[in-house]
């Protein structure tokens, strides 16, 4: 039997969670907005903005792993995650401003949005990487790491999910396509941001700082790339990807399409869609209470699967409803309540299983370690991002492609858009839908760490260390 591991306090769990609140921000804005303000108000085509979001998000996901392995490589007297959170932070405010305020009359050029979608990912990634490398080193606890990762997502949603009540209800409260409303949204957010990643920063300071136990190499490109490689070999990590790989490119076509899925397919008027973020915000509430109890019960990998199943389904009823014509008239009240309340069990679904899935790789850390004798909580973080951006990414150029190959026009308004037209869109939205939520529940469920091994691989390591520290202790007199 494990030794228990003692509990964090609360405060290093609302402080870590916070950090997260600028990762909502950015991928609600990037994820829902982004293709609609320059597409729809700034005049460029939906495919030529797709197409700089995925290249974006590839640059960015391949210089993840740098990040995470620099990240693990820092070694001050601060540790080696602060000295990041400090730093981005503020460069990071300016180039979100600038996306959403871009210095040009006019359409921007797709150099200049590839350029400052780079930066602003980048800079991101500076911060969330070590934050969430954080989570494994504060605690070995299997459920005290889903714990973390509860607030952190629940601090991350509800930070994205505030940004978008205001931006409907404030910031485009005339108008959908207002650039003056996109400017003020971007000047917030980023003032949110920065603040929030500098409190998580100086919120956990006291209880992490202190130099790492062992000082690395001097970083090198050929060393980073080879200890890259060994701890993406790991087979856990793998079978991890195979799994996030599908979720994250079904919920990156489903953010890019999602204003043009409930104003030109569902036709929500704008006090229906003001109960939409609420509902989002209460389902992740209910993940946050309940998700604990369905790790205890079936752990991570098989909640995950079971949930990702659930998700899909709950998801794509409606969509066959509308599709068959069994569903209430579009933009009515029972349409709006009947779509909020399969909203609220599929994003509750999905959301755990991301919980889920992004705490099986703090089980990674100790697999790793206990095959190559280190740790590597900041490679298998950004390893993760490479995976979620990069599906995100290509999740984000099939929602462009399938308003190309759909021809939807530019400058529509709802209700105004041939029949014809939004069944072509649906038809294939949700068979790719259906098919990746397959692929993603299948590998989920087929991650091979549990709680019992990952217990046991705790204990052995925590030996393996005491009788290191007796050897040198001899060795040493």
């Amino acid at each position: 039997m494990p030794a228990p591991h003692k509990p964090l306090p609360l405060r290093i769990k609302l402080f870590n969670g916070s950090g997260s609140v600028a990762f909502g921000i950015k991928d609600n804005g990037f994820s829902v907005f982004l293709l609609l303000y320059y597409n729809q108000v700034l005049g460029m085509e939906a495919w030529l903005v797709s197409l700089a979001l995925v290249i974006a998000l590839v640059v960015d996901a391949f210089i993840d792993p740098l990040l995470g392995n620099l990240s693990d490589r820092t070694y001050t007297r601060w540790g080696k995650r602060l000295p990041w959170l400090y730093a981005a932070p503020i460069p990071l405010m300016l180039a979100w401003y600038i996306l959403w305020a871009p210095p040009v009359d006019g359409t921007p050029s797709f150099w200049m949005l590839l350029g400052i979608a780079i930066c602003v990912r980048l800079l991101l990634s500076a911060c969330e990487v070590p934050s969430m490398a954080l989570v494994p080193e504060l605690t070995k606890d299997y459920d005290e790491r889903t714990t973390l990762f509860r607030f952190r997502f629940l601090f991350g949603w509800t930070g994205g999910l505030v940004m978008l009540f205001l931006t409907y209800q404030v910031f485009l409260a005339d108008s959908l396509v207002s650039r003056e409303g996109f400017e003020q949204y971007g000047l917030f957010g980023a003032v949110v941001m920065g603040a929030f990643v500098l409190i998580s920063a100086a919120g956990q300071h006291n209880h992490v700082k202190g130099y790492p136990k062992d000082r690395p190499p001097p970083f090198g490109l050929k060393i980073a790339f080879a200890e890259i490689k060994e701890a993406f070999s790991e087979k856990a990590f793998l079978i991890f990807a195979a799994g996030a790989l599908a979720a994250y490119v079904s919920q990156g076509m489903t953010f890019a399409l999602s204003n043009y899925l409930y104003y030109f397919v569902w036709e929500l008027n704008e006090a229906q869609f003001k109960f939409y973020p609420i509902v989002l915000f209460f389902s992740v509430v209910a993940v946050f209470v309940g998700l604990g109890a369905l790790h205890k019960r079936w752990g991570k990998a098989r909640t995950g699967g079971i949930t990702t199943l659930v998700s899909m389904t709950f998801w794509l009823i409606p969509y066959g409803f509308y599709y068959i014509g069994y569903w209430p008239e579009l933009g009515s009240t029972p349409s709006a309540i009947l779509l909020m309340s399969f909203i609220f069990v599929s994003n509750a679904a999905g959301v755990s299983a991301v919980i889920s899935a992004t705490s099986m790789v703090a089980e990674i850390v100790e697999a790793f370690e206990e095959r190559s004798g280190r740790r590597a909580e900041g490679s298998f973080y950004a390893g993760n991002w490479l995976v979620q951006k990069s599906a995100t990414g290509v999740g984000i150029m099939l929602a462009g492609g399938m308003l190309s190959l759909s021809a939807f026009p530019i400058g529509s308004a709802p209700g105004t858009v041939d029949r014809d037209i939004i069944y072509a869109l649906i038809s294939m939205y949700c068979v790719l839908i259906f098919i990746l939520g397959l692929v993603s529940a299948f590998w989920l469920n087929r991650f091979p760490i549990d709680r019992a091994e990952h217990e046991a691989r705790v204990v052995a390591l925590n030996e393996r260390t005491l009788m290191t520290n007796v050897d040198d202790i001899s060795a040493n007199p």
